[in-house]
């Protein structure tokens, strides 16, 4: 386990709590490690709650979109706003979801050099354009996505995975967070 996951001189709870402990005993099992960006969360168990019920809402839950376009959206706005720590990760998370290591590469250079389908890059593309400039999207760019088979419900979705990654991704850019070292030669 890392010491310092980021540059703030902030330790984890000590100790953690029984229900924090039981869940970074089962990252351990299941990834290896415990991910930076909850050790870094884990000096306020209160912020690191919120946090992980966010992310499992976003990334986990019920969707019209697949767990890969999640990672995917998570890398291309990452991708723009230059984040590290994410772009580390969730490239890891596309190759490995997509079995396609080249993809996840493509997703953090250069998206729109991937080969893909009319759904895949309008989605892509409302997320560039959401990330770039939130307050120029219009009921056309949702009405593009309801063209390509997107409902409603999917295009919520697809707003809140993109939001959440750019607030993360200023979060860690903020506190120089780094990420795990494993996460750079998984799935290749």
């Amino acid at each position: 386990m890392i010491k310092h996951p980021n540059a703030l001189d902030l330790p984890m709870a000590d100790p953690l709590p029984e229900a924090t402990q039981k869940y970074f005993d089962i990252c351990q099992e299941k990834l290896g490690m415990v991910p930076n960006v909850l050790q870094s969360y884990a000096f306020d168990v209160s912020k690191l709650n919120t946090f992980t019920a966010m992310y499992n809402d976003i990334m986990l839950a019920d969707s019209g979109l697949t767990k890969l376009e999640r990672e995917m959206i998570a890398v291309v706005v990452s991708s723009i706003n230059k984040c590290f720590y994410c772009l580390t990760a969730h490239g890891a998370a596309v190759r490995q979801l997509s079995g396609d290591p080249m993809l996840g590469e493509l997703m953090v250079m250069n998206w729109r050099a991937a080969d893909l389908d009319a759904r895949t890059f309008a989605m892509l593309l409302f997320a560039e354009n959401l990330t770039h400039a939130s307050a120029k999207t219009s009921e056309a760019d949702r009405e593009a996505l309801r063209e390509v088979g997107f409902s409603d419900a999917d295009i919520f979705d697809l707003a809140s995975v993109t939001g959440f990654f750019n607030m993360t991704n200023r979060i860690a850019s903020g506190i120089d967070m780094r990420p795990n070292d494993e996460y750079h030669s998984q799935h290749r």
